[in-house]
């Protein structure tokens, strides 16, 4: 072979070897080029219009007639552009042009990107298109974060809580919440570091790793949650407004006491002023976010300023107290008032917080937690910017945990500050203490409350749209189609519903009532969150490799549980709506949700789950206490159904009929004839019809095509390798051939003669249904008996199969027969009474007829059988004459033994005419006794050993001659029903 063996001429490209010979890559018509040309490649630059799909991607090779890229002198030689690719023996070079990766072989280019899940892939070539400016950890987490954590509990409610629980259980409320969300960080760090994240946050996070229904249901109990919380920050904002300048309020303010003695005037700000000032803020901040998020993440980091200056005037202001100064109440830092405000000192307030021995609002430990609660929220803010992070594996974890630490630590100091520097008096009665001390003057605790409440409130109302856009875009329920957008586009419709739920939530303008709402969705998604870590940690799948490494499934359930305990703590009633409205989430998208495979946890669990116990069950035979049907559904195995009918229409309702109560597993099989390599595609193309078909029917089992060179051979392969351990079928479940005659199938025989007999050596059991066209669904009751002629012990097989029928609500009404043969007369009564007695201990009710056979041998003209059943005995006779007379003088011409299909056999033509004529004794009982009956079983007879596959048909054909549902049923060695408890 020279060069020119080796070149595809006329192309343009070559490659050439160190020794002079040429090599061509990979073609575009090769199987790795084929299989990533079903991406959407994308367009190219400007001036390469080819695509993957011809193999153009980064060079403009031509192809030759075989498939090849040709070889160009201008472009080739020893010194040419092109040199050997050392990967070509692996088809990698084509490869290499489609991913991005011809650094492997020695050329620089531009990297693509990895895809996310769902998106689709670009390739382009020349200079790759310009991103946005990506966020580092402190603007893209750490600030926002902070943000949404340091927000208006902390300005008019935090000293007011410490005046209620003193500064002991202030300590103790901030740890308990702060530990909860630092350990639900370590869980969000580990989730959000093992894989690129997309749009929707937490319920990207959560339905990924505890399925669509958990993170849908949790998911939109967290839009909810933002919702709420923005209404939280308005009233805040309107809240501190209207306490800087009461003159703004429209409605006369009110006079309480405090303590049932008149101590000062304390104003209150009313109800109706907050919610008309509340919605019309929530209506000018739904302006502002329909003008486009890009403006308001510009000036974000402007509305953290204001806070951190006013928590900077607060503590100067703290330090710089003096009692009385600059109001009474004011101790400045105190030991005695440090002392004095230790302990707590619950009482009645009403609903504005001011407290009044006639209150109707009583304060304990829960409901403190329930109202501090969301100080401590905003640890997603960072995951929620994902999109817009650098480095996403290092900024969320960092971001997210330095946020939680700082902001909790300045908890921790103020409660001590706060504690020691006023009375408890002054802490209960002045909301704004916070701006009371502050220096130099209150204003800027106003204005710092005002901006950053309102900046809160606008990242809630941008966010939570996003949110729910987020679920609706993954199309799982229908309901929220309306809320659908398109990538880069705003959310217009779910952000007008955000603003409904926002302004329903002000018009209740009580700030106390709200806070527990927001509490139960938020520690539900933070459960949600831990929950997920908790699986995936526990489970360890291959896939589950976070780079952050400082977590462990005890930190994940503590975490959890913390959550769940602070819902009870706070209120059960709202912890029981929650979760119930979760629920009814869950169950509605597990009815009407189009949820698709996530490869979640659960399904991981699942899978770890079935191999304990298949190791477990070990490879020991089961129990018969414990032995269940695993019924091989052979679809078409005589293949005279319609080509796009995967199965008979009534295979899976009898399928069906063997489980008790659904339980059980059915594997539906298919034999396609032919080269696998040839047929790979028709059989995947074959199992997913069958699977559709499987699951219209709802019934519980796999599908599994084989292809082989015959049905003989792939059946053989399927019986021997088909389950793993005690999980393999059991029983091998397929219609008569009825059509085998009328349709002049000579092969069917042979194949039914074939399947039976490489059963009985599998060890599997056997059921023919003969009459499946009749056989009822499940809508089509029956009545009458389920007669049953046990003629040989089967392992109780066929007993445990009537039992089975009679669970269904299509037999239910039936009741069963058992027919036993007795040779002599004598022998009758005593096989009745054995009988009843087993049955009685089986817990069988069943009615015991014992029919007797005097004699089983030919008796041509002695018989009185029914002319029906005579004309086909006579019918039989004839035509296995003629076979026989056909073999024998095919080997007498050949010269040969007698041979049928492809087999030496031994003829007893007396033998064969006792078979057929037990056959038809057996048929004359069977229509004598059960011509009305709902269904009939018998006993399948082995074929006989060196007898034709021919003759056995005929024996099987005068057995079932005349009878409309027939189970030929054959057991295998062992019990399937025991006596014993």
């Amino acid at each position: 072979m020279d060069n020119g063996d080796l070149e595809g001429g006329g192309g343009d490209l070559a490659f050439h070897g160190k020794v002079g010979r040429k090599y061509s890559p990979v073609g575009a018509h090769d199987r790795a080029v084929l299989e990533m040309s079903s991406m959407d490649p994308g367009s190219s630059s400007s001036d390469s219009k080819s695509s993957v799909k011809k193999n153009d991607v980064g060079t403009l090779g031509n192809l030759d007639s075989d498939g090849r890229e040709g070889s160009n002198p201008e472009n080739g030689g020893a010194n040419g552009p092109f040199r050997e690719h050392k990967l070509e023996l692996f088809g990698f070079d084509s490869l290499v042009s489609i991913l991005g990766l011809k650094s492997m072989t020695g050329e620089q280019i531009p990297a693509v990107s990895s895809p996310t899940d769902g998106e689709d892939v670009s390739i382009t070539s020349g200079q790759p298109k310009p991103s946005d400016v990506k966020m580092g950890t402190m603007m893209g987490v750490f600030v926002p974060c902070l943000q949404s954590i340091l927000g208006i509990i902390y300005y008019i409610r935090f000293s007011w809580i410490i005046g209620m629980g003193g500064i002991g259980e202030s300590l103790l409320l901030v740890s308990l919440c702060g530990l909860c969300t630092f350990l639900t960080g370590i869980s969000l760090s580990a989730i959000a570091t093992n894989g690129a994240m997309k749009g929707g946050g937490p319920y990207y996070l959560i339905g990924r790793a505890l399925g669509p229904e958990v993170g849908v249901s949790i998911g939109l109990c967290f839009f909810l949650g933002n919702a709420v919380a923005g209404a939280l920050y308005v009233l805040g904002a309107v809240e501190t407004f209207l306490k800087a300048l009461p003159s703004a309020g429209i409605f006369t303010e009110t006079t309480t006491k405090v303590n049932g003695t008149v101590a000062e005037p304390i104003q209150s700000i009313s109800t109706h002023d907050l919610q008309i000032y509340g919605i019309v803020v929530t209506i000018i901040l739904c302006f502002i976010v329909f003008g486009g998020v890009k403006m308001i993440n510009r000036v974000a980091p402007a509305f953290l300023i204001p806070v951190l200056f006013s928590i900077f005037c607060i503590f100067i202001g703290v330090f710089l107290a003096k009692k009385d100064d600059p109001s009474p109440g004011v101790t400045g830092l105190s030991l005695e008032s440090f002392k004095d405000n230790w302990s707590s000192d619950y009482q009645n307030t009403n609903s504005a917080g001011i407290p009044d021995a006639e209150g109707n609002v009583h304060w304990n430990f829960h409901a403190l937690v329930g109202l501090f609660f969301p100080a401590v929220t905003g640890i997603m803010a960072g995951s929620n910017r994902s999109a817009s992070l650098k480095d996403t594996q290092r900024s969320i974890p960092i971001g997210t945990l330095a946020a939680t630490l700082t902001t909790t630590g300045l908890y921790l100091i103020s409660v001590l500050l706060f504690g020691a520097v006023a009375t408890r008096d002054k802490l209960l009665t002045d909301r704004l203490l916070t701006a009371t001390i502050a220096w130099p003057f209150p204003a800027i605790i106003h204005i710092g409350i005002i901006l950053s409440t309102l900046g809160a409130a606008l990242q809630s109302l941008t966010g939570a749209p996003r949110l729910l856009a987020a679920i609706s875009n993954d199309d799982i329920l229908p309901v929220l189609n309306y809320f659908k957008v398109a990538d880069g586009s705003e959310p217009y419709m779910a952000t007008l519903f955000t603003a409904f739920i926002c302004m329903g939530c002000v018009i209740i303008g009580n700030l106390d009532l709200i806070t527990p709402t927001v509490t139960m969705f938020f520690l539900l998604c933070y459960s949600g969150v831990n929950l997920s870590c908790f699986l995936l940690d526990l489970l360890d799948a291959p896939s589950w490799r976070p780079r952050w490494k400082f977590h462990h499934w005890s930190f994940s359930l503590l975490g959890a549980s913390l959550c769940i305990v602070i819902m009870f703590l706070i209120s059960w009633s709202f912890t029981v709506v929650s979760l119930a409205l979760a629920s009814l989430i869950y169950y509605y998208v597990s009815i009407k949700g189009k949820a698709g495979d996530w490869g979640d946890g659960f399904k991981s669990a699942y899978f770890q789950l079935a191999l304990r116990s298949l190791r477990s069950m070990g490879a020991n035979q089961v129990h018969p206490k414990n032995w269940y049907p695993i019924p091989l559904v052979f679809c078409r195995p005589w293949g005279k159904l319609p080509e796009n009918v995967p199965c008979h229409p009534k295979l899976a309702d009898f399928a069906n009929c063997m489980k008790k109560k659904g339980r059980g597993m059915s594997i539906f099989i298919n034999i396609l004839d032919g080269d696998y390599h040839e047929r790979a595609e028709d059989a995947k193309a074959a199992c997913k019809q069958l699977d559709t078909y499987i699951n219209y029917k709802n019934c519980e089992g796999v599908a599994e095509i084989v292809v082989a060179p015959n049905m003989t051979e792939g059946f053989r392969g399927i019986v021997q390798t088909m389950g793993l351990g005690n999980l393999k079928p059991n029983i091998v479940v397929m219609r008569y051939p009825e059509i085998w005659r009328r349709e002049n199938l000579q092969e069917i025989p042979a194949r039914f003669v074939g399947i039976i007999n490489d059963c009985i050596v599998a060890n599997k059991a056997v059921v023919i249904v003969k009459g499946l066209d009749e056989w009822p669904n499940e809508y089509q009751r029956q009545y009458g008996t389920i007669d049953l002629y046990w003629i040989v012990r089967d392992g109780g097989l066929m007993l445990l199969l009537s039992q089975l029928l009679l669970t269904k609500e299509s037999f239910e009404s039936c009741k069963i027969q058992v027919f036993c043969i007795a040779e002599e007369d004598s022998d009758a009564e005593g096989l009745k009474a054995d009988v009843k007695k087993f049955l009685y201990d089986l817990r069988m009710q069943a009615e015991v007829i014992v029919i007797t056979i005097k004699s089983w041998d030919v008796q041509p003209d002695g018989g009185s059988q029914p002319d029906e059943s005579m004309e086909a005995f006579t019918a039989a006779q004839k035509r296995v004459g003629d076979y026989l007379a056909e073999i024998k003088a095919t080997a007498k011409k050949e010269g040969t033994p007698l041979i049928a299909d492809g087999k030496p056999v031994i003829v007893n033509e007396q033998q064969v005419e006792k078979f057929l004529y037990t056959t038809l004794k057996l048929n004359s009982m069977i229509l004598r006794y059960s011509r009305m009956a709902a269904v009939v079983l018998v006993s399948l007879p082995p074929p006989p050993i060196s007898h034709p596959a021919y003759c056995y048909m005929e024996y099987m054909d005068l057995l079932v001659d005349n009878l409309p549902r027939l189970l030929m049923v054959r057991g295998y060695r062992r019990d399937v029903v025991t006596l014993f408890t």
